[in-house]
């Protein structure tokens, strides 16, 4: 175990992060990211610092396998663009790089400060960059060209006893940004580490934060939900906080009223098969459209009541008609409906009158 000092301005030193040794936090290094590491030697051969940061230390800690190498860097989005051919700046307010390196893309960020608060949009220092962060379990830096963690927040222990500790106070934590109480439910299930009392009695009370959020953000921490691994049980958990109901309220109320919804509708979630297209969104509508839907009666049910149907279920999520019809034409592909891509466009004509379909009948494969 070795320390990492700062100067304050009379010359003192102070101890500010503990550097913890391969031996120490027990990192595989051959389940780190290759290109990632690329990445940071380039940095480093050019004098500037890189570490890979967030849930992808947190998650090579407990061996897990991460989804994704987040990287940060004392180096300007302008400076990582010079090192990478393969790479561009992304964002107006704070700017970043996204890099390109077999087929994946890496995002590299630059250190922030806390001059404008934890949602602030300055470059910093490691220091500041850190007291950013939400929880101390994605707070760790990691060096693996050396091999190293770098942890100012204690954030190794907290992994070790499975705890999960808010680094930004609880009075205002959730205040800055709402979407903080979504991931620290998820972080609960992934790790299966417990919420702290104190920590789920705020989240209880201030869930109604939530619907100060844009739609936008809110859809996409869903599905960031939806393609995790737990799926079912986060929804669970956000719904039994009283959160669910500002990700997709009607679902929300459904399975607070039928104990039936609730359990299939959790399983679905929890058996989403990524490799369909439009199976993720089709996971959130599948129960209820075959709740409410008679798929024989061609002459009454057609293709555009179910799509609307739908699209206002999953409020306030609003995402593409384009994905939402996918996910709407598999449904009806399961019930042995065949509707052709075609009329696609005649589905949400403006009109009074009835859309004509091609439609083929066929019988579901079981």
């Amino acid at each position: 175990m070795r320390f990492r000092y700062s100067a304050q301005e009379d010359g003192t030193l102070v101890k500010k992060a503990v550097v913890y040794t391969s031996d120490e936090h027990g990192i595989d290094a051959a389940f780190v990211d290759t290109d990632a590491v690329l990445i940071i030697k380039r940095l480093r051969q050019a004098g500037y610092e890189g570490y890979i940061v967030g849930g992808a230390v947190r998650d090579l800690i407990l061996k897990l396998k991460p989804k994704d190498f987040d990287i940060v860097s004392n180096a300007t989005p302008s400076q990582i663009r010079k090192l990478f051919h393969n790479s561009r700046i992304i964002g107006q307010r704070f700017r970043l790089v996204h890099v390109t390196l077999s087929n994946k893309i890496f995002e590299v960020c630059t250190f922030r400060s806390l001059k404008e608060g934890s949602t602030g949009n300055v470059f910093g220092t490691i220091e500041e960059d850190v007291l950013r962060r939400d929880f101390t379990i994605n707070a760790l830096f990691y060096e693996p060209i050396d091999e190293l963690i770098v942890d100012y927040v204690d954030g190794l222990r907290d992994i070790q006893e499975k705890r999960i500790r808010p680094i930004i106070p609880l009075a205002t934590i959730f205040q800055e940004d709402p979407v903080r109480m979504i991931r620290a439910v998820k972080y609960s299930v992934l790790t299966d580490f417990k919420l702290p009392a104190q920590l789920k009695q705020k989240i209880q009370q201030q869930a109604a934060l939530l619907a100060t959020v844009s739609a936008s953000r809110r859809t996409e921490e869903l599905f960031k939900i939806i393609h995790s691994s737990s799926a079912g049980e986060i929804v669970d958990k956000l719904n039994s906080l009283d959160l669910y109901i500002y990700l997709q309220h009607s679902a929300a109320l459904l399975m607070q009223e039928r104990a039936d919804f609730r359990t299939r509708y959790l399983s679905t979630l929890s058996n989403i098969a990524a490799e369909e297209p439009g199976a993720d969104l089709a996971a959130l509508v599948r129960d209820y459209l075959n709740d409410t839907t008679d798929w024989h009666n061609d002459e009454d049910e057609t293709y555009k009541s179910v799509f609307h149907a739908a699209r206002h279920f999953i409020l306030p999520m609003s995402p593409p008609r384009v994905n939402l019809d996918k996910a709407v034409r598999l449904i009806f592909k399961e019930h042995g409906i065949i509707i052709e891509q075609a009329c696609y466009s005649d589905c949400l004509r403006q009109s009074t009158e009835k859309p004509v379909f091609n439609r083929q009948r066929h019988r579901p494969h079981h």
